[in-house]
């Protein structure tokens, strides 16, 4: 439930609040809540501020998770695959994209312009196996490029996993991140 709250956003609310208090109370000569509201207030408003700015999104579901899946996921699910769907479905503060980092490693982002850009999750059941999907927008990097490091990626997102590419639609890139156990 926190992970869905902006931190931005609490911050630009508090400070907002305070700052007004501190203004109101300026006015009125309430020295002490004119202390409080400006030495708060306005540092809570300008951290609001600057986290707005560097803030990303988390990324969206395709579509619901199922029970079944679910239950699959408690059950096959490796730390890896918990951990980045978990990284990527919160609000994150000064990164220019989810697994920027990621894919700068795997060479799939030989620069900022031509970064692929992750789009929307889902969970789902392949084969008896648990699998996190990652749709990735990629209109510079090809498939063939992406299927090329397939044995890097596979290795990257650690034991456990074997990941599978395919083609989702023009410029849109499917990675499933499937357990092999």
């Amino acid at each position: 439930m926190l992970r869905k709250i902006p931190l931005a956003l609490v911050g630009l609310t508090v400070g907002s609040i305070l700052t007004v208090i501190g203004f109101v109370a300026y006015g009125t000569g309430n020295s002490t809540l004119n202390l409080a509201g400006f030495f708060y207030g306005i540092p809570l408003l300008l951290g609001g501020l600057a986290l707005k700015a560097a803030e990303l999104k988390p990324i969206p579901f395709l579509k619901e998770t199922t029970p079944e899946v679910l239950a699959l996921r408690k059950e096959k699910a490796t730390a890896t695959q918990n951990q980045l769907r978990l990284d990527v479905t919160r609000y994150r503060y000064g990164q220019e994209a989810h697994l920027d980092e990621a894919l700068q490693r795997l060479g799939l982002s030989p620069t900022d312009d031509e970064r692929p850009i992750l789009t929307k999750i889902q969970e789902d059941k392949i084969d008896n196996h648990y699998a996190l999907i990652l749709y990735f927008d990629s209109p510079l990097i090809k498939l063939e490029t992406w299927q090329e490091k397939q044995e890097k990626i596979t290795k990257f997102f650690g034991p456990g996993i074997e990941a599978k590419i395919s083609l989702a639609g023009e410029n849109e890139i499917e990675l499933a991140l499937i357990t092999s156990s």
